[in-house]
């Protein structure tokens, strides 16, 4: 799949949703009739798309649609986070086929790569699906990452995942092509290929999970910054009289905005009975699903709580859109489904009074149509990246 027109033929395929005629194909691409001619009897001929009927447009003779077969191809996603691995099961449209959620065992890294590897397998083996038609597995990953040897570095939420190489480990593990991107360009990405975002579209995506990340996408592609390691942000500053973090500094992200700091917020509050406070990830998960169903239930101290973590990440935001200059904000991420109604009460009209180009435009704020598991699902789509789309090599880290 490494010819450049062809990628770029199948990719217009794609976006197209209900097919495209070879006339239209050559129109939308720029190249020559002969050219897609060409390209679409080969992607016939490995039956990557399919003749899908004759339309009548005009005069002339009836032109044949052509559309993706989905099930020619498939791919694995993965999101490492420290609460939760993911792994979704995608077709070549990058539609989840089947997914499965499994408890980040609390041991050494090596043990955890080789319970991902045997869940893979066992994803793939449920399916029924020919190991054969499975382009690889991409995973999604909380940085620091190094690209060119695909190692983990040392994430703040991870302990012990220090120069942990593994996209390597992985792949020999399981047999398959691995691909390892950051969490938050990946959700990015899974963003951009569930939306069929257009060539000019710009935004933001601030991702809500263990850690806060962010990502940026500019010209419908997602940026991966020099070290592809762009969207590192737990540093920044977003309550001066916050409470002190271990750079040194007061009211970084980090300690302000992430689930865990709005627990220990709460339980500061008085909103849970006991007075016990936790820190491990799976407590903390429970007490932050607690904490949203009672505001969502009315409970005042807890709304309170929300809604002073949703006008610090408003500061977060306004940051981000005002040095960037993009066109909308993307909000998603493991935990964005349960603060999704109080964020966006809040953080819209809080982001237009700080925007530094309010005079000139309005800066929409939206979640992800992808869910929570934009991160393995985009993790799926980087690999699809590689057969589907002429953009890969701006996506994908070598391996």
């Amino acid at each position: 799949m490494g010819d450049f027109n062809q990628s770029v033929v199948l990719e217009a395929i794609r976006q197209s949703g209900e097919g495209s005629s070879r006339i239209e194909l050559a129109a939308a691409t720029g190249l020559s009739a002969q050219t897609v001619t060409n390209i679409t009897r080969r992607l016939l001929d490995e039956g990557l798309i399919r003749e899908a009927g004759r339309t009548i447009n005009g005069p002339g003779k009836p032109r044949v649609t052509l559309r993706l077969v989905a099930d020619s191809r498939f791919s694995v996603g993965v999101h490492l986070d420290p609460a939760l691995m993911t792994f979704v099961l995608l077709d070549l449209s990058g539609a989840v086929v089947r997914r499965v959620g499994v408890r980040t065992p609390a041991m050494e890294p090596p043990r955890i790569v080789q319970a991902m590897a045997a869940t893979v397998d066992a994803l793939i083996t449920v399916s029924g699906i020919d190991r054969a038609s499975i382009a690889g597995v991409g995973v999604a990953a909380p940085g620091p990452l190094d690209a060119e040897k695909g190692t983990v570095i040392d994430p703040p939420k991870l302990l012990g995942w220090n120069r942990v190489p593994l996209r390597s480990v992985l792949a020999e593990a399981i047999g398959l092509p691995v691909v390892l991107e950051k969490d938050t360009t990946a959700a990015a990405v899974g963003e951009l290929w569930t939306r069929r975002a257009s060539a000019d579209d710009s935004f933001v995506f601030v991702y809500l999970g263990t850690g806060i990340g962010a990502a940026l996408v500019r010209d419908g592609e997602a940026v991966p910054g020099s070290t592809r390691n762009i969207g590192e942000i737990g540093h920044l500053i977003v309550d001066p009289d916050g409470p002190p973090c271990t750079c040194g500094s007061r009211g970084c992200v980090e300690v302000v905005c992430t689930p865990q700091a709005i627990v220990a917020q709460a339980e500061r509050a008085g909103v849970f009975r006991d007075d016990r406070e936790v820190s491990d990830v799976e407590a903390v998960d429970a007490r932050f699903t607690e904490l949203c169903q009672r505001a969502a239930d009315g409970d005042e101290l807890a709304d309170g709580v929300l809604t002073r973590a949703a006008a610090h990440m408003a500061v977060l935001t306004a940051g981000l859109t005002n040095m960037l200059d993009v066109d909308r904000v993307v909000f998603g991420g493991p935990f964005w489904s349960r603060l999704a109604e109080v964020y966006l009460r809040e953080i819209p009209d809080r982001l237009e009074r700080a925007s530094a180009t309010r005079a000139v435009r309005s800066l929409p704020v939206d979640g992800t149509v992808v869910g929570d598991d934009v991160a393995a699902v985009g993790a799926g789509c980087v690999v699809l990246d590689s057969v589907l789309s002429p953009r890969a090599s701006a996506l994908l880290l070598d391996h």
